[in-house]
C-alpha cells in the first residue's frame, strides 16, 4: 500500500510515519529528511533548499519532485510512505503521474494548538530525531546522544508563516484526495499512542 501522510505543521506526521514505517513496512520518504541531508553535505540542492527554508517559504515544486522522484525509483517496488510531500495540489498531480496512491490519511489538529508544538519542538543535529522540550529532560538526543535543537523554522514568527502558507497551499490537498476517494480523516488531539491507534483502526 502507497500512502500520503496529510497533516499541518506540528500534527505530528513524523511521529506517526517512525510508527507506521516500522508496523506496516513502509519505506519511509520525508522530505524534510531528504533536504536536511542535503543541506548538511551543502549540496547544490542542499543550499538552495536552505535559502527558502530560511524564509519560511517552500522549496519550488519541481526541484521537490526531482527529489522525491528519485527516492522513489530507489525505493523499487517497495510500499512507500510519503511525509511532507505533496505540498500543494500541483505536486500531487505530479505524483499522481508517477505513482498510484492508496491512501491519503489526514492527521486533523485544531489550528489553535499547533503554535505551542511547533515552537516547543526540538530536533537531532545528527539523526533527525523529533520530540517536544516537555519531553526532553536535557538537550541530549534520547536516540544517539547529539545536541538537540531549535530549528530554525520551528521559531514563532517563522511558524505563524508555515500555517498561513500550509492554509493556502497544502489544505486544498485534503479536497484533493476526497475527491479521488482516498482520503482518511485521523483525530491527531490525542496522544501518539491514541493517535496511532486510529491509524490501525484504517490500516489494519
Amino acid at each position: 500500500m502507497n500512502i500520503v501522510l496529510l497533516g499541518a505543521p506540528g500534527a505530528g506526521k513524523g511521529t506517526q510515519a517512525l510508527r507506521m514505517e516500522e508496523r506496516y513496512k513502509l519505506r519511509h520518504i520525508s522530505t524534510g529528511d531528504i533536504f536536511r541531508q542535503h543541506m548538511r553535505r551543502q549540496t547544490e540542492v542542499g543550499n538552495l533548499a536552505r535559502s527558502y527554508i530560511k524564509k519560511g517559504q517552500l522549496v519550488p515544486d519541481d526541484v521537490t519532485f526531482k527529489i522525491v522522484a528519485s527516492a522513489l525509483e530507489e525505493a523499487g517496488n517497495e510500499n512507500f510512505l510519503l511525509d511532507g510531500f505533496p505540498r500543494n495540489t500541483n505536486q500531487a498531480a505530479m505524483l499522481d503521474g508517477l505513482v498510484k496512491i492508496d491512501k491519503a490519511i489526514n492527521i486533523d489538529v485544531d489550528m489553535s494548538v499547533l503554535t505551542d508544538r511547533i515552537c516547543g519542538r526540538r530536533s537531532c543535529i545528527e539523526c533527525g530525531y523529533t520530540a517536544h522540550v516537555s519531553t526532553l529532560s536535557d538537550s541530549v538526543c534520547p536516540k544517539c546522544g547529539c545536541e538537540m535543537v531549535q530549528r530554525m523554522d520551528d521559531r514563532e514568527d517563522t511558524v505563524r508563516d508555515r500555517l498561513r502558507v500550509y492554509e493556502e497551499q497544502t489544505a486544498p490537498l485534503i479536497e484533493y484526495y476526497r475527491a479521488r476517494g482516498v482520503l482518511v480523516n485521523v483525530n491527531g488531539m490525542g496522544s501518539p499512542e491514541e493517535v496511532f491507534a486510529e491509524i490501525g483502526k484504517v490500516l489494519g
